[in-house]
């Protein structure tokens, strides 16, 4: 690995780079995403020249005083520019489209994390030297360990070809390292509208032994409800996971994106210890919006005793790479870690599998 930073610390830092170019810089797309490029922006010192969106989303917005325009119009108006990419998706048509600019101005990502503060600049990378070091001789296989690489590579660049190069299918994932078999009790934490809970069953044939499944947003919670009625052996809580048995804020957004807040609507949020007391568990799915160690923490005797197979979100907060591999190890070294990069741009549906 040391020869890992010091090639990485060769390749410009896309915030660098941003800061040095001399030809404009275009913000492509709008939302939550832009607002934190924006303020990084801000920080650096680099000064927008214009926002984009895909041509069909175009309809005359304004974004922090920018008219949002099509690539064909800033291209008018800019001449040559570098596109600053600040949306993510994994849909095949966007993420086509996303390329397609690619292939005609400059694009990179100045990557944000979903959740909390910290940009993936060199402080960063020095302040976290030695657990990247650690958690990446965790991994169990060369696979893993490409995509640990590039996903560094690409935090600290934005250049969306170190994705191709490690991109999989959850197929692989699922047939080669989780093997889900039909006697799995499974436990869903951000079971959100039912979907991972279809995703479970698709990979077991639709037999297992039972399925318990947590969704803090009241919304999401009454289509899980709808979605799994008539599942047997089904038992949904409309709580949050966390470290311990408390009430915390959520911000209730819509879709996945409720998370843990300063404020908001106060939501339950439950350590799955205490939840599984009496239960056994095989599999555990967690994609729980920033909230992934401590929900690892709430599940410290569970995977001590139990060893269940997990399926972790590992993208939620820079750190998350390798500090959820660092813990998983620490609570059962058992456990063999493997890395999954699933299409998505930017780094995100970056999950680790555990057996």
């Amino acid at each position: 690995m040391d020869r890992f930073f010091d090639e990485l610390s060769a390749l410009p830092n896309v915030w660098e780079l941003l800061q040095a170019a001399e030809k404009p810089i275009a913000l492509y797309g709008m939302g939550n995403g832009a607002d934190k490029v924006l303020a990084a922006f801000e920080c650096f010192g680099i000064t927008p020249a214009g926002v984009m969106a895909s041509d069909g989303f175009v309809r005359g917005q304004r974004f922090h005083g920018f008219t949002v325009k099509k690539l064909s119009d800033l291209e008018c108006e800019l001449g040559d520019f570098i596109v600053a990419l600040s949306f993510g998706s994994q849909l095949p048509e966007v993420i086509a489209s996303i390329k397609n600019v690619a292939a005609r101005r400059a694009l990179v990502v100045p990557c944000v994390p979903p959740f909390g503060e910290a940009l993936f600049d060199r402080d960063f990378i020095s302040a976290h030297r030695d657990r990247i070091k650690e958690a990446y001789s965790l991994l169990a296989d060369e696979k893993s360990r490409r995509v640990y690489k590039n996903v560094i590579r690409f935090y600290h660049t934005g250049d969306i070809a170190l994705l191709d190069e490690i991109t999989t299918d959850k197929d692989e994932a699922f047939s080669e390292i989780i093997k889900l078999g039909s006697e799995e009790s499974y436990l869903d934490l951000g079971a959100y509208n039912g979907d991972t809970v279809d995703e479970f069953l698709r990979y077991t044939g639709g037999a297992y032994r039972e399925i318990t499944a947590l969704e803090p947003n009241p919304k999401n919670f009454s289509k899980l409800k709808a979605h799994c009625a008539g599942l047997p052996r089904t038992e949904l809580h409309q709580l949050g996971a966390w470290s311990e048995n408390t009430t915390l804020f959520f911000n209730n957004k819509a879709g996945r994106n409720s998370a843990i807040s300063s404020a908001g609507a106060e939501t339950p949020v439950v350590a799955a210890d205490d939840l599984l007391k009496n239960k056994s568990v095989t599999y555990i799915k967690a994609d729980v919006e920033g909230a992934d160690f401590e929900t690892l923490l709430g599940l410290r005797r569970t995977l001590a005793a139990q060893k269940p197979k997990l399926n972790f979100a590992a993208y939620h907060r820079f750190e998350d790479v390798f500090r959820l591999p660092l813990l998983i190890n620490q609570l059962n070294p058992e456990y063999k870690i493997f890395l999954r990069h699933h299409p998505y741009i930017p780094a995100w549906d970056t999950n680790l599998y555990c057996v």
